[in-house]
């Protein structure tokens, strides 16, 4: 099957369930993702910093570019100009530098806590207390160019279901939680972005508004080495 195909496999699924498809295109070229766009796809996310700046300086402007991977705060220079979302902000000190970048390009970039939900010691993220510890900062009070519009988790990598759904519902009751007593009056406050593509069904099902897909929608990953701006 064609890329366009897979594609639109997914994509009728998830967004008939109101749920958004990010299409990861970590470690495929422009031309794949011109493939995907061309069949409607909008939202593409990418793990390297230099990756998405090279292919967004060769893509159409209306791609929404989510940064999805661990993200260095002396690389936040680089994508502040043109980013739609980062997914995977993990630390007080990274906000503050997105916050900081954002402003100096007159933008509020909007941002996910990645939270630590899984099993994993090469998973990154906050903990629960260092969450609320963050949101009751103020320091996170006093930024104006960052919007917290929800939260992210990775699931375990494990073929236990039972775990897995037990860590996405973990997330969905800290995002509640977090909801109520920090963005009630905040309807931009309303994304949970957990699931990809062996576990999406689960994550939906717990509450998931937005699902990473990758390989089952470009196939095997073209290995390239991107070189990491200094």
């Amino acid at each position: 099957m064609s890329i366009a195909d897979n594609l639109l496999k997914y994509k009728n699924e998830i967004e008939s369930q109101g749920v958004k498809l990010v299409a990861v295109s970590k470690n495929h070229p422009a031309e794949a993702v011109m493939e995907a766009y061309e069949a409607g796809q909008r939202v593409f996310g990418e793990n390297l910093v230099q990756e998405m700046v090279d292919k967004q300086a060769q893509l159409p402007a209306d791609i929404e570019w989510h940064l999805i991977g661990h993200l260095q705060t002396n690389k936040v220079k680089y994508i502040a100009p043109f980013v739609k979302l980062i997914e995977s902000v993990d630390s007080l000190k990274l906000l503050k530098e997105i916050d900081k970048q954002a402003a100096k390009h007159k933008r509020v970039i909007d941002c996910l806590l990645q939270i630590y939900i899984a099993d994993e010691e090469s998973k990154f993220g906050l903990g629960f207390d260092e969450a609320i510890e963050l949101l009751r900062s103020e320091e996170f009070e006093a930024m104006k160019n960052v919007r917290i519009i929800g939260l992210m988790g990775i699931a375990t990598n494990t073929a236990q279901e039972k775990q897995t759904i037990a860590e996405f519902n973990e997330l969905k009751v800290l995002f509640d939680g977090v909801k109520v007593s920090f963005f009630r009056k905040a309807d931009s406050f309303k994304e949970i972005s957990m699931g990809m593509s062996a576990d999406y069904k689960l994550a939906i099902a717990e509450g998931s508004t937005m699902v990473r897909i990758g390989s089952n929608i470009f196939g095997k990953r073209v290995i390239k080495h991107w070189k990491n701006k200094e």
